[in-house]
């Protein structure tokens, strides 16, 4: 059943909330109590008595960098796109109200033991403050944050929702009852992003401290750089996940944690054998019928100067929400995608003192959507695979739905930190994560694939893990700036397989007239490094060829026993024709020809950075300034990832993707890093922080992180209370 009621848009005036003035002068009360300095890249360090009062400074600082982005977030988490965007976003929203139930969320701040709940209450009044003090701020939609708000989005992944594969397509073709499922996506699309993570021991480094690399691969813009300090033990650095009030990748005085995605098996479909019977839908389990339960969900949307209302009716199971139909068998969906622990979990870590405090943390099992590379003052190193991950029969395939029809097919509890597949301070003295397999994370002293089930680490090889080893089992002894160097390495080595493949097809058929127009090409790139570089030609041939090739070499998330991308892409180059590797040069020939009168175009004068403006949706062009980058996206095996595109009206490619916050740490008596941001710090173009960092960062030139007060102060810029 479904209902459309046209409703007239009010004066954005009229919906906003006002601010009481006894809530005011709390606010005020608070803001006196916390210290913002901003150092001369504007990233702001912010002092509290309190954790609480951190944490409202915290949020303030990030409404001030970049309002926007901190509203959006919460937006797209409340199921609310649809309003600000229009219909085309009404089965995202669906999809998160499914997913993430704003009524739990409730339900579990109401219930929040005493300290978290000051913190929630704090990131509210940081926020609502500001647009107390900010009247010019007119926010899209959003004019009151509720301090339940964090419990929607309970980590800061960039890809935190896990539906098994389930899409968008899918679930609208299920809720409006399409019969045409085959335009559905059953598979997980190509995803660009990613993050490398690398740690090494005292045993591999010349200080004979712990070193940390931090290597977030997310869409440009999506974390800013702050630190946040209080009285109370917390002195976190790092990145935060615009909106949230714990830093989600960084360190403090004692530990450092690097997160990247992985294809732990953390959610499953389940197969619901659906009975109709007296007017009524039931499902069958354990040789019994069970109702459905029905749930009325209300969307709304914006059409033109109008909010329609859509209400979607929706399904469940006892394993979760009816996600779509395949094969005419409903699919019910088992996830654990935001919980309070998830909350705790976040802010715990980053007031560990030790590694036993770490792995406390660690014991709660709440993280969901990310493996861990860590490293310590004590002189560890650690990596664990996962957290969250619920003990299965081993004898299924996890990977693809399962019977939900028995009781054979339901979760046995979670696996202990100790089950999962981890490592702590390996012999080789190094750990490397790049969206990789973990068997071959530490070299020899990697962890055993037969040890663990399948579904723990179905994760495949990739060519940044590849790059990754190649580079530190042959290493020496690491410094802060080695570690950069290394972790800025630009062999692409995909083509260590793609390249060979063509050149013998050439040299097999350079007769052909049809191929003759190649013969400078293959010159160029068989005398290539197969690094990328701003002024390499063979760098522009090669990644323009290779994305004319099989979108299956480029597939980093694979599934249970599936080939992972290094063999697809093997298997491509050894079974590949000559026309399918020699056509698809030709024509990258023509098109550079056609669009810059040259083929022979340097990898920089096409590959580019720019930020016109402060928008979501960024616009460019070539008419425009931008700067050359060297980098290449990470699927080819780039360590620093840079992913580009042409747009509309554009022939030249731009980032937008890749690395972001990166970071190197050294732990001992005194921390010691270097860090770089894609941009700057501010959404604001008027502010001079908003591409400060644009040159350095399209050159890998970290600046030197100022973690203790004294050296912020001598740095300061601006130093000031909220609302000042």
């Amino acid at each position: 059943m479904k209902k459309v009621i046209l409703l007239l848009l009010l004066p954005l005036q009229l919906l906003a909330q006002k601010f009481t003035p006894s809530e005011v002068s709390r606010w005020q009360q608070q803001a006196k109590q916390v210290t913002i300095i901003r150092d001369h890249f504007g990233i702001p360090h912010i002092y509290g008595n309190t954790d609480a009062d951190a944490v409202f400074g915290l949020m303030y600082a990030q409404c001030e960098d970049d309002f926007k982005r901190v509203e959006m977030n919460y937006i797209e988490k409340l199921g609310r796109l649809a309003e600000v965007k229009g219909e085309a976003e009404l089965y995202n929203d669906l999809l998160i109200r499914l997913l993430i139930d704003s009524t739990d969320a409730i339900n579990d701040y109401n219930k929040a033991e005493p300290w978290l709940k000051k913190l929630m209450n704090a990131y509210a009044d940081g926020i609502n403050y500001y647009l107390h003090q900010n009247p010019q701020v007119k926010p899209t939609l959003l004019h009151r944050f509720k301090p339940w708000y964090p419990l929607l989005w309970t980590d800061g992944s960039i890809g935190a929702i896990n539906t098994a594969d389930v899409t968008v397509t899918e679930l609208k073709n299920f809720y409006t009852g399409s019969q045409d499922f085959s335009s559905a996506t059953l598979k997980k699309p190509e995803l660009p992003s990613g993050s490398n993570g690398f740690a090494f021991a005292p045993t591999k480094t010349e200080s004979g401290n712990a070193i940390l690399y931090i290597n977030p691969h997310v869409t440009f813009y999506f974390r800013p750089e702050v630190q946040v300090q209080s009285k109370e033990g917390l002195n976190a650095y790092g990145a935060v996940t615009w909106g949230q009030f714990f830093v989600y990748q960084g360190f403090n005085d004692n530990c450092g944690w690097m997160h990247t995605s992985g294809n732990t098996d953390v959610a499953d479909l389940y197969e619901e054998k659906i009975v109709k019977k007296n007017n009524g839908l039931f499902y069958q389990y354990n040789n019994t019928l069970k109702p459905v339960t029905q749930k009325k969900i209300t969307l709304r949307y914006r059409d033109g100067d109008a909010l329609k209302t859509k209400i979607i009716n929706a399904y469940y199971t006892h394993h979760g929400p009816i996600m779509a139909q395949r094969n005419g068998k409903w699919l019910s969906l088992k996830s654990y995608n935001r919980s309070m622990t998830s909350l705790i979990q976040s802010w715990q870590r980053t007031k560990a003192k030790s590694f036993a405090d770490y792995k406390k943390a660690m014991d709660l099992k709440a993280n969901t959507s990310n493996n861990t590379v860590y490293a310590d003052a004590e002189g560890n190193i650690a990596y664990w695979h996962g957290n969250y991950i619920p003990v299965r029969d081993t004898k299924l395939d996890w990977s693809k739905p399962v019977d939900g029809s028995i009781a054979a097919t339901e979760y046995k509890g979670l696996h202990k930190v100790d089950e999962t597949v981890h490592l702590y301070n390996p012999t080789s003295g190094w750990i490397q994560n790049c969206n990789s397999t973990p068997f071959t994370a530490a070299g020899s002293s990697s962890p055993k694939k037969e040890n663990y089930p399948a579904y723990m680490a179905p994760d495949g090889e990739n060519f940044r893990g590849i790059n990754a080893v190649n580079i530190f089992k042959n290493s020496g002894k690491y410094t802060l700036d080695k570690v950069i160097v290394d972790a800025y390495n630009t062999h692409l080595s995909a083509f260590d397989v793609l390249l060979p493949a063509l050149l013998k097809a050439y040299e097999a058929n350079k007769a052909n007239a049809t191929y003759q127009p190649l013969a400078e090409p293959m010159k160029l790139l068989a005398a290539w490094d197969r690094n990328s570089s701003e002024t390499s030609v063979a760098t522009t041939l090669a990644i323009e060829w290779a994305q004319k090739l099989s979108p299956a070499i480029r597939q980093v998330y694979i599934d249970q026993g599936e080939a992972d991308q290094v063999q697809k892409t093997q298997g491509f180059a050894q079974t590949a024709t000559a026309e399918q590797l020699l056509t698809p040069l030709l024509e990258v020939k023509q098109e550079l020809q056609t669009k810059f009168g040259k083929w022979e175009v340097p990898w920089g004068d096409i590959n580019r950075y720019q930020r016109l403006s402060g928008d979501l949706d960024l616009q460019y062009s070539d008419t425009e300034p931008s700067l050359p980058s060297g980098f290449a996206h990470s699927a080819w095996g780039c360590l620093p990832s840079f992913v580009s595109r042409t747009y509309p009206g554009t022939n030249k490619r731009y980032g937008y993707n890749g690395n972001s916050f990166v970071c190197a740490v050294e732990f001992g008596q005194r921390i010691k890093a270097k860090s770089l941001l894609a941009g700057g710090n501010s959404g604001d173009p008027a502010s001079k922080h908003f591409n400060d960092q644009a040159e350095m960062y399209t050159k890998g030139q970290f600046k030197e992180v100022l973690f203790y007060r004294e050296d912020v102060e001598k740095h300061a810029e601006k130093t000031y209370h909220p609302g000042e």
